[in-house]
């Protein structure tokens, strides 16, 4: 099993299978990474500011997805060989809680835990999906620190503003941390753009 896209996170019940559109497949967000790392390693010594609207729009199928971010995930793999352990402590918890649900006949009960085994492979490519997803933020927020970046524009439209809210939480957590902004304005071309900007916490050292 390699990076596809599956969809978005699945609600498995008694009487079967629908899904949360609140919590994407995270393969969808991929490429923005991509782009971004690739921006990030084009940056000129002493640049501070990112502009992402200028780069080449691309399509990545799954395999050259994976190959991308492999350059820069270097424990990819480790990531893949995690996912079985992962998806089954999910299912293990899902199967707790229906057994411990009170409120469940038995009918229901058993309908409910054999929905969920079903859904295991499903559940393992979105966990794989989002792992390496995860690799890729927090690659990206040590990059974004090492080269002292203060401002990164993004065209409204694409994913890369989904990304950025994405990995706002991330960089507040960072070792120093950063109070993260985001804003959309009008350039002077009258493109909607979007703006974030790094504001370092001075309270924090490195």
């Amino acid at each position: 099993m390699r990076l596809q896209y599956v969809g978005a996170k699945p609600i498995v019940s008694a009487k079967g299978v629908s899904f949360d559109k609140t919590k994407p497949d995270h393969y969808t967000f991929l490429t923005a990474a991509i782009e971004f790392l690739d921006a990030l390693e084009s940056q000129k010594d002493g640049e501070r500011d990112i502009d992402l609207r200028g780069i080449e729009v691309k399509e990545y199928n799954s395999s050259e997805l994976f190959d991308m971010l492999e350059k820069y995930c270097t424990n990819l793999e480790d990531i893949f060989d995690a996912r079985e352990e992962k998806t089954d402590a999910l299912i293990e918890k899902y199967i707790s809680d229906i057994k411990e649900n009170e409120r469940l006949t038995n009918i229901e009960r058993e309908a409910w835990i054999g929905n969920v085994q079903i859904m295991r492979n499903y559940y393992m490519q979105y966990i794989t999906n989002e792992s390496a997803y995860e690799c890729a933020l927090h690659l990206l927020a040590d990059k974004l620190h090492q080269h002292h970046t203060e401002t990164i524009r993004f065209p409204i439209g694409r994913n890369h503003g989904l990304l950025l809210s994405h990995l706002d939480g991330i960089l507040r957590d960072h070792k120093p941390p950063y109070d993260v902004t985001i804003t959309i304005e009008e350039d002077n071309d009258g493109e909607v753009i979007g703006i974030l900007d790094m504001n370092r916490n001075s309270s924090h050292k490195d």
